[in-house]
């Protein structure tokens, strides 16, 4: 798929993404509706809301390419996926529930196992981050778009970490220690990604947790913004794994933080 096309889907699913993140506000003022899934996590009517919305734009922009969402059990058992659809209608369930502002809406394109196209929006805070090809990655904020490009907006000799919690296990601090992080915030969803992308922080070091729809996004945007993302024995991350499971991961603003 050349750029052209990537930028037009892209381009495509930015209102679409918009309008997920305005119903999913209504429906939280209005009081959602909770379940809990077979894996002891929430869920509510604004998942499956957003979900269906971003579905069936993507069918029809893409009306060939295999979809897998958080929300659904359709294609989760397919194998040998090369390009295909993420989706992750809300990361950070958890916040959105409880009224707080760092839940995401997001969606990336896979492309020969690698993540090209990623979309997220943190609709509490009026962030939208999209990219679709490497040094095409950007930033919508109160009607403004900027280019994102990993460039580090803390002060110099500063180290900002994001971590996804306040209390970091010995292997999260060996390599905080290993780069030397001066601080750390704990911060909820694919909003680590993005603000990594944006220069607002430098690092963030997980062991293997969540899925992949929960990265994929984020993964593009730090990559084509000029990051690095990888295991942590460096290796590249490849999706359509097996129960789509994540590796380990170290996102980097720059080689040089």
């Amino acid at each position: 798929m050349n750029e052209e096309r990537k930028k037009e889907i892209t381009k495509n699913l930015i209102s679409c993404f918009e309008e997920a993140g305005d119903i999913s506000l209504k429906l939280r003022k209005k009081g959602l509706k909770e379940e809990i899934k077979s894996d002891n996590t929430p869920v509510t009517n604004g998942d499956i809301e957003v979900n269906n919305l971003l579905t069936e734009k993507i069918k029809i922009l893409t009306p060939y390419t295999t979809i897998v969402s958080e929300e659904s059990s359709l294609n989760k058992l397919n194998e040998n996926l090369k390009t295909f659809w993420l989706i992750d209608p809300i990361d950070g369930t958890n916040d959105y529930i409880n009224n707080r502002d760092e839940f995401t809406i997001n969606a990336a394109l896979i492309i020969n196992n690698k993540p090209e196209v990623g979309l997220i929006y943190a609709p509490a805070k009026g962030r939208l981050f999209y990219t679709y090809h490497y040094g095409k990655c950007f930033e919508i904020s109160n009607d403004v778009e900027k280019k994102l490009n990993c460039n580090k907006n803390s002060k110099v000799g500063e180290v900002k970490a994001v971590s996804y919690s306040n209390k970091l296990k010995p292997i999260i601090q060996k390599f905080h220690n290993k780069f030397n992080v001066t601080s750390y915030n704990k911060m909820k969803s694919s909003l680590k990604f993005c603000v990594i992308a944006s220069g607002e922080y430098d690092l963030y070091v997980t062991e293997p947790r969540a899925c992949e729809w929960d990265i994929a996004a984020g993964h593009a945007i730090v990559k084509n913004a000029g990051g690095t993302v990888t295991d942590f024995d460096n290796k590249e991350i490849l999706y359509g794994k097996k129960d789509f499971k994540n590796p380990s991961i170290i996102l980097k603003r720059s080689e040089i933080l």
